[in-house]
């Protein structure tokens, strides 16, 4: 589907669709698509919160507070080293500097490897040397990539700094050639680009950076149905939706190729079961990017702790990228 929504909107959608699917899924979040199934036969249609963290109804999980945290490296004053300032914002986030929180208290969630970069940054200081490892696939760098995507329009820069930013935690050449893939496919959605076209953007870097696993889970996106999958649990994936970073961008190709509107797909990325708030956000943020802000449910709107926030810092984006 081709959105008709305003290239602001399309921005201010990217960001409330990462929260929005964060928020949707934090309730589900480790369920099994048998347990959603037998609790919301039809799927989970309302953010209410709970879950695992007992997040209240809204609250961003580790997935928008690290979004946020690249959202605002962004927003600084242009000159600053960006890969610098998000490292500094995701460590600022993990000794418990952050909105809704009390001081100095650690985040409810945060993934292994997540902590393991950012310790290592704490240590020597250089965010450019400070990632997991090669085998850390996991989706925590995927989760929070899109504001490269919504910030920065010359296409060779956005790729270096998606790789760079991604790198702090999670420096497997998977994770990194994901968030690269992952943010030329957003770049192209909030310029209106078509779905496929889209897709076919991310495929193009993936191949570029050379790495065949992240063009095959682009591949794999393009094949699967996220309604199929939510109604049968047969979900062909390499773990199940469980956390892998490759898995998780399957998830999201599939979404925004679905022409359905964005509320009933993210529902059924949901559906799907295991790191629900994780894979919903990520697909949340195409999704968004593909239809607009005006796509998400006002009473989802409502809710979600930064959204006014995102609001604003989605016009502020639009106008330095006009």
């Amino acid at each position: 589907m081709t959105s008709r929504a305003g290239r602001a909107d399309r921005i201010a959608g990217a960001l409330l669709g990462v929260h929005a699917g964060d928020a949707l899924g934090a309730t589900l979040e480790f369920s099994s698509w048998a347990t959603i199934r037998a609790r919301y036969p039809d799927g989970l249609s309302d953010i209410v919160g709970g879950g695992p963290f007992r997040w209240p109804a809204g609250h961003a999980t580790d997935d928008t507070d690290l979004t946020r945290a690249v959202l605002l490296a962004y927003l600084a004053p242009e000159g600053d080293d960006v890969v610098r300032a998000a490292a500094d914002n995701m460590l600022a986030w993990l000794d418990g500097h952050w909105p809704g929180r009390e001081p100095g208290t650690p985040p409810r969630d945060i993934g292994a490897a997540t902590r393991r970069g950012l310790e290592r940054y704490r240590r020597c200081g250089d965010p450019r040397a400070s990632g997991a490892g090669q085998g850390q696939a996991g989706n925590g760098s995927l989760m929070r990539c899109i504001p490269t995507a919504l910030a920065v329009p010359d296409r060779a820069r956005r790729i270096r700094e998606s790789a760079e930013i991604s790198a702090i935690t999670h420096d497997d050449q998977r994770a990194v050639a994901a968030c690269a893939a992952y943010n030329e496919i957003a770049a192209a959605l909030i310029t209106g680009t078509p779905p496929a076209e889209a897709t076919a953007s991310g495929l193009a870097c993936a191949r570029e950076l050379r790495c065949p696993p992240t063009a095959d889970a682009i591949a794999t996106g393009q094949r699967i149905r996220p309604e199929t999958m939510a109604t049968t649990g047969d979900v062909p994936l390499h773990n199940q939706g469980a956390g892998f970073v490759l898995d998780s961008l399957s998830l999201a190709v599939a979404a925004i190729l679905d022409p359905r509107p964005l509320p009933g797909v993210l529902i059924d990325i949901v559906r799907i079961g295991n790191d629900t708030d994780t894979n919903a956000a990520i697909a949340g943020g195409l999704l968004g990017a593909r239809d607009g802000a005006s796509a998400i449910p006002q009473h989802w709107r409502a809710r979600l702790q930064f959204g006014p926030e995102f609001c604003d810092a989605a016009a502020a984006l639009a106008r330095r990228t006009c």
